[in-house]
């Protein structure tokens, strides 16, 4: 009866324990030694995942949810941060960005050919790695404070890249539905429709919150908790309509920046709530590794980020002269773009949830690929701002 009772407590007390833990060593890390917080973060829920810790790694409901909000307030920072002016006054950076994310799909296809997998999931494999994680790239270029042409291009390419790789995913999905029923209307309606109606919503709500705001007069705090009611808004009509959160709250930031509602610096994370859902969705992302996969994926793993990277960096110098910047800037804007397991992870968990079979098994394949990612992404990222001279950071 005590040890039933002491596992009930264990249980209950896990993620607020954890979750204290990682924000405790993410501090003291990045004070220390100047590690990214996220990496601390992810550092921790791979620890509780690998001792199984009650509570942590048990399907608790309402967790993927949370995470989805979480990762939807970044997205739609994101979005909000991207001028599509920019494309249309340099065209070539659009087109890099489609370039690259058709040649990274390419490529893994490709390689992962090597290996015994069925075409579905390769096909899986390459649409996600074309992603590149928005929870690490934003974090760090805000703890860094970082401004300028390569930290710019990293967050549009980073948001053309999370497209491309939800677009190609839907499509991928309506040609496992296609050939596993022969239904051209399942099939497009679990494509098509779900990519263009998750647009819609995003693009209305960002067109009715800043009427709403202007008709208001809100403050700036005020503006900040508006958006992220909107978010919460989003992320729970697309999970109730079986759409992509993911893509409306990009779509949202996007059309909610294009009618000039200012957020400022100092409300970018969105406060102190944006900063403890932060340490909860890298902490949880973490945790749904399975350490067994990620032994038996590691060499699969290895070669696809070896891969995944040569696409990313090899685009980018390549048309970094043609784009307006030097190759040493392409190089870095290339190495930036590293980061990508909270995206892919919490897309193809949405998938899963949605009813698309192969999912499950594609996290196992690429649960090596994911943690290093992960784990050693935003570092990449880091040090490629740093050695841009575009970061900020002073002593506070």
């Amino acid at each position: 009866m005590v040890i039933a009772d002491f596992n009930f407590l264990l249980q209950t007390m896990a993620w607020p324990l954890v979750l204290l833990l990682a924000w405790f060593l993410g501090e003291r890390f990045h004070e220390r030694w100047h590690i990214p917080r996220v990496t601390s973060y992810v550092g921790v829920g791979l620890l509780g995942g690998l001792v199984n810790l009650p509570g942590l790694t048990g399907d608790v409901p309402g967790l993927p949810f949370l995470a989805n909000v979480a990762l939807s307030l970044v997205l739609f920072e994101l979005g909000y941060r991207i001028n599509l002016r920019w494309f249309r006054n340099n065209p070539w950076v659009l087109l890099l960005g489609v370039v690259e994310s058709f040649v990274t799909f390419a490529l893994i296809y490709w390689v992962s050919g090597w290996f015994d997998l069925q075409v579905d999931l390769r096909l899986i494999i390459a649409a996600l790695s074309v992603s590149a994680s928005p929870a690490g790239i934003v974090r760090v270029a805000n703890e860094l404070r970082s401004a300028g042409q390569v930290t710019e291009r990293v967050l549009h390419l980073c948001a053309i890249n999370c497209m491309m790789s939800v677009l190609l995913l839907k499509l991928v999905v309506g040609y496992w539905y296609l050939s596993t029923s022969g239904d051209l209307v399942l099939a497009a309606f679990g494509s098509i429709h779900v990519v263009a109606t998750s647009v819609a919503v995003g693009a209305l709500l960002g067109v009715a919150v800043p009427w709403l705001l202007r008709q208001r007069g809100t403050h700036e705090r005020g503006v900040t908790v508006v958006f992220s009611l909107a978010v919460l808004l989003l992320t729970t009509t697309a999970y109730g309509l079986k759409l992509s959160p993911l893509l409306a709250a990009l779509t949202f930031g996007i059309v909610a920046r294009e009618r000039r509602v200012h957020l400022t610096n100092a409300q970018r994370d969105f406060g102190t709530a944006g900063d403890l859902l932060s340490v909860f969705l890298f902490v949880y992302i973490a945790s749904l590794l399975d350490w067994a996969d990620v032994g038996t994926g590691m060499l699969i793993g290895l070669l696809l980020i070896a891969v995944r990277t040569v696409a990313k960096v090899g685009c980018n110098l390549a048309a970094a002269r043609l784009s307006g910047i030097s190759e040493r800037k392409g190089l870095l804007t290339g190495l930036a773009l590293t980061p990508m397991s909270a995206f892919a992870i919490l897309l193809l968990e949405q998938t899963r949830l949605y009813g698309f079979a192969p999912a499950v098994q594609v996290l196992s394949v690429m649960a090596g690929m994911m943690l290093l990612q992960e784990l050693l992404g935003p570092v990449v990222t880091q040090r490629a701002l740093m050695a841009a001279q575009e970061t900020h950071v002073t002593k506070e």
